[in-house]
């Protein structure tokens, strides 16, 4: 259990939905904790952990470029059409 010194304490209000609130205070009943206890534990934890500051580009690298198609579809896209049109007629006759 982590305790600050009641001079450097500070208050604040965190609003959480209604069942989030009710498992929090059945929890808190159970262990026999106050929530500002329960609180500041799950801070402290939270806040040990390493902050996350990756890039979006660091985040979609591994799949950047996996899935793409032609790079000209853009612009080729009228001769794609014309060579699928004609191919689909050639079969035809």
């Amino acid at each position: 259990m982590f305790v600050l010194p009641k001079e450097v304490r500070m208050t604040t209000t965190v609003k959480l939905p209604d069942p989030l609130e009710k498992s929090l205070r059945q929890r808190c009943a159970q262990e026999g904790r106050s929530i500002s206890e329960v609180m500041r534990d799950a801070l402290t934890a939270y806040l040990a952990q390493p902050a996350a500051t990756a890039s979006a580009f660091d985040l979609g690298e591994g799949v950047f470029g996996r899935y793409s198609g032609p790079e000209d579809l853009a612009e080729t896209r009228k001769n794609q059409l014309a060579d699928a049109w004609a191919d689909k007629h050639a079969q035809r006759a």
